[in-house]
């Protein structure tokens, strides 16, 4: 007991706050995030195809916005005005959507993922605040971190599941405004300790400060509308798509003329390899989207006499996550000892013929369909399974393949494109979710051929990729070297 107090004792003031504030801020997200289409299908009565399109762009605009919410919070607002005031704005957008019209769907929305997409970064920032940059606790700050974010996620969808089952949608969304507002509270009391210690906004006098807190507030309420407006536009994903191959053609332009080499090869290898992670992500976001609608309507969700909600198939991922990440560093410590050589290159391959074989899973489930057409679980479970060991493989090293790879001049726009990466996989799962037809109970016989040719062109197509990238791999070894080599 004396030695756990002692090491509590080591905690730097705030960090041990934010873990917990990382648990509550975090159940709106996952509420809506394996939510949305079920209530825009059933409650709104909307299409597939239009809620696919809308639960794409929700992806987009939360994780494009993260990029810039650090810049907001670092330089006008400082990180915890910021957060505070995301998550007032998140509390205000689940409270419009639980109202149940569709007009208060898109301000809730708006309000929400402005939000959202700003203060996820904020957390990150005063966390590592905490810290000199050569404390060692750094990491296993940001693995607490991590574990209260899937903390939050278990929380949320269970809910989310528990109130689907009858279809609450109401309370649920109450349910998400609560779990947001408690972030706040809980913000409050610890405000002093979550003081920012290192941010380019220390440095304004008192009156800079107040000048760039109203331009800063300005911006967050003033993005509000603007993210209403996108999101009903037609040509919002065709406008994100094209700010995205902007991005890319940048990079690459910046990589040909790059003088020094061995940085060159580093940023050659880095596209490559966030090419295939788009690849990847694009699949994996289709887990709220296609294959929650595919889940709902063609899959038999009675497992030992207990209905399955869909947002419970969700926590697979979550319970493989938290058990399967220590399992599988503990093995990965074993081959390297045994003097395996186990790098990026073949992390990313492997995830991607992960991902490749847990679609490919579901064709397979849909041969053993019962006679009304619905697939056993067996097989929805297993693809959620290897999609998730895929996602422990490529997700932990691609951040810090960025730290590896990039120039310290173009930390920031590889930074800003990794990010991008998983908002545009979003809008490609939403584009992917739509090529089903409209699904309707009893319907199942009748869009399965439709998903056994959705699910093979994406698995195949996803194994294909997996396979190209394990011939890369001795050419991206040839590419990526820490230092010139003498």
């Amino acid at each position: 007991m004396l030695s756990l107090k002692n090491k509590l004792a080591t905690v730097p003031q705030g960090a041990g706050a934010l873990f917990f504030i990382q648990i509550f801020a975090t159940i709106g997200f996952s509420v809506l995030y394996s939510t949305l289409v079920l209530y825009a299908t059933k409650h709104l009565h909307f299409p597939a195809v239009k809620a696919a399109a809308i639960m794409g762009v929700f992806g987009a605009f939360n994780y494009g916005l993260h990029l810039f919410g650090g810049y907001l919070g670092g330089r006008f607002l400082s990180n915890r005005n910021l957060f505070v005031g995301g998550m007032v704005l998140q509390v205000i957008g689940c409270a419009c959507i639980s109202i149940g019209s569709v007009e208060m769907l898109y301000w809730g929305l708006a309000l929400f993922l402005t939000g959202s997409g700003l203060n996820v970064t904020c957390i990150n920032m005063m966390l590592t605040q905490r810290f000199k940059p050569e404390d060692n606790r750094r990491e296993g700050a940001f693995l607490w971190n991590y574990a209260g974010m899937n903390i939050g996620f278990f929380v949320g969808f269970t809910a989310a599941g528990q109130y689907q089952l009858t279809e609450s949608y109401s309370e649920l969304f109450i349910f998400a405004t609560i779990g947001n507002f408690m972030a706040i509270v809980l913000a409050s009391f610890n405000w002093k300790s979550l003081v920012d210690l290192d941010t380019p906004l220390l440095t304004a006098t008192p009156s800079q400060f107040r000048q760039r807190f109203i331009i800063g507030t300005v911006i967050l309420f003033g993005l509000v509308p603007v993210v209403w407006y996108l999101l009903q536009s037609e040509w919002t994903e065709m406008l994100v798509k094209i700010i995205c191959l902007l991005v890319a053609i940048t990079l690459i332009y910046l990589t040909l003329v790059h003088k020094d080499k061995r940085e060159k090869n580093n940023m050659w290898a880095y596209l490559i390899l966030t090419f295939s992670s788009l690849v990847f992500w694009s699949l994996y976001q289709m887990a709220p989207n296609g294959l929650q609608l595919f889940a709902v309507n063609n899959v038999d969700l009675i497992v030992l006499g207990i209905k399955v909600a869909p947002q419970w198939i969700q926590n697979i991922n979550t319970v493989v996550i938290v058990f399967g990440g220590p399992l599988l560093s503990a093995w990965f410590v074993h081959l390297r000892n045994q003097g395996w050589n186990i790098d990026v290159p073949k992390q990313f391959a492997a995830s991607l013929l992960l991902m490749g074989l847990g679609f490919l899973a579901l064709p397979a489930g849909i041969f053993f369909a019962d006679s009304h057409g619905m697939v056993p679980f067996f097989w929805l479970f297993l693809s959620y399974v290897l999609q998730s060991i895929g996602e422990l493989l490529i997700s932990p090293v691609g951040y810090a393949m960025i730290g590896r790879m990039a120039p310290r001049q173009y930390q920031g726009v590889m930074m800003g494109s990794w990010m991008l990466i998983t908002g545009l996989a979003s809008l490609f799962a939403g584009d992917f979710s739509g090529m089903i037809p409209d699904p309707g109970e009893g319907a199942a016989i009748s869009t399965n051929v439709a998903y056994v040719h959705l699910f093979s062109q994406l698995g195949w197509g996803t194994v294909g990729v997996g396979v190209l990238l394990v011939l890369l791999i001795p050419f991206l070894r040839r590419l990526i070297k820490d230092e010139v080599q003498v």
